[in-house]
């Protein structure tokens, strides 16, 4: 499969793609007075340090007030799909990077940020964190970071049982009848959403074959027998008491995130899958320092290859918005302003903006589970997530697969041709 590009930098410091640093108008008085909407979705941590970051802003420059319109991920891909097809969509967005694929397939469907290069200072980024963004050569969106799906554990439940955090794929399934004999679970994922249950999956298979699942050109790399590797992967992990079953937590939890989850609050789950710019969340629901970040799982023989990282986040500006200019000064102001940086920290994940990067490293706030979790990460060598693995569609294919298996209403061999061919003609239909 193709590894991700030499530098991730996000994750160390970074140099400028240019010779020299871009001069950007700051909203001193040049520009419009205006009201711009600002939409993002997050936990309690990243909304409390965006709403004071937009304080700063309103204190800062008074004549573009900025209002915030935010909320809980479950339902926000369909509102702001909405908005987008009533043309009620807020100026600035927060966005997913694989949404630019069915938002803007010609370019069209955001402002080009390119156009706005006298507001937003691109002086920090290199062209391949830009490229993430293009739409027919069009900038849809600038990432905010770079992350991956990294293991997060539960210190106290690891240490009162007398457990290691695991480092292998056997480490951690050896540690399912440990975990049994004090009713609890060393992990959990899920099929919700986020579909952490198939992502560990693929990465264990792609890790084991060299292959990559989807390609960045949106080509299927795996066969059916992979694909039957993966779900029997994921069946070993309920039948050795490593995670709950989908039917067991569909009791526990209902349809709650996992990290409201009461099994996860109170140390009975002791271990999560989540983007490092995302696992504040979890965070905030436990007592300081439960959590620790843990190494991305090898193979015996210390192959950690297979490991997945993509712009965790993307800020977009809606094409309809009357006032482009002054989005984009804001925007530069989220990226690149380092009283900002200070107050945003890794609420969003480690900053891909080298400005941004420095203030934080300066200010001795690169540090905690986010930043180890990236660490651990960058030394894997890990590889481009297709912006098609994540499509709503295809995550529904997933977790049906997922639940068939679990539930035992057909074996691995039957859902994998299913899966496969799902998957393979949604990818030819769409392109």
């Amino acid at each position: 499969m193709s590894l991700i590009f030499g530098m991730l930098l996000s994750f160390v410091v970074m140099t400028s793609c240019g010779s020299a640093e871009a001069t950007t108008v700051l909203p001193d008085g040049k520009l419009d007075k205006c009201t711009l909407r600002f939409s993002w979705w997050g936990g309690d941590d990243r909304h409390e340090a965006t709403l004071k970051a937009i304080e700063l802003w309103n204190k800062k420059y008074p004549d573009i007030k900025i209002e915030a319109e935010y909320g809980g991920w479950d339902g926000w891909t369909e509102k702001l799909n909405t908005q987008l097809s009533g043309d009620t969509a807020p100026d600035i967005m927060q966005i997913n990077y694989d949404w630019l694929i069915n938002l803007s397939k010609d370019g069209l469907g955001f402002y080009d940020l390119n156009q706005l290069s006298d507001y937003i200072d691109f002086s920090g980024y290199d062209a391949e964190t830009l490229s993430f963004g293009m739409r027919e050569e069009k900038l849809n969106a600038i990432t905010v970071s770079m992350s991956g799906r990294g293991l997060f554990f539960n210190k106290d439940t690891y240490s009162e049982i007398g457990a290691e955090i695991p480092d292998t794929w056997n480490d951690l399934i050896s540690l399912g009848k440990k975990f049994s004999e004090y009713g609890k679970y060393p992990l959990d994922l899920d099929i919700q959403t986020g579909a952490s249950a198939w992502y560990l999956a693929v990465v264990y298979v792609q890790q084991m074959t060299g292959k990559q699942f989807i390609t960045m050109e949106g080509e299927l790399g795996f066969t059916a027998e992979d694909i039957k590797t993966a779900l029997d992967f994921y069946k070993s992990l309920e039948d050795n008491h490593v995670i709950r079953t989908v039917k067991q937590r569909a009791e526990d939890d209902g349809s709650s995130a996992l990290y409201q989850s009461p099994k996860f609050i109170d140390g009975t789950v002791a271990g999560v899958l989540e983007w490092g710019s995302a696992v504040g969340k979890y965070q905030a629901v436990l007592d300081d320092d439960t959590l620790c970040a843990g190494n991305c799982l090898s193979s015996d023989d210390g192959n950690r290859s297979g490991w997945f990282i993509k712009p965790s986040l993307m800020y977009a500006v809606s094409d309809d918005t009357k006032y482009p200019d002054e989005a984009g000064a804001f925007i530069n102001f989220l990226l690149n302003d380092e009283e900002c940086a200070e107050i945003l920290g890794t609420s969003r994940g480690i900053p891909a903006s080298r400005k941004a990067y420095e203030a934080l490293e300066n200010n001795n706030q690169l540090c905690g589970i986010s930043y180890d979790s990236s660490q651990y990460l960058l030394d894997t060598n890990p590889v481009k997530l297709s912006p098609y693995f994540e499509l709503s569609q295809l995550k529904e294919y997933y977790n049906t697969a997922i639940e068939k298996v679990s539930y035992g209403t057909a074996d691995s061999q039957e859902v994998s041709e299913e899966l496969y061919d799902k998957v393979k003609k949604y990818l030819e239909r769409i392109k």
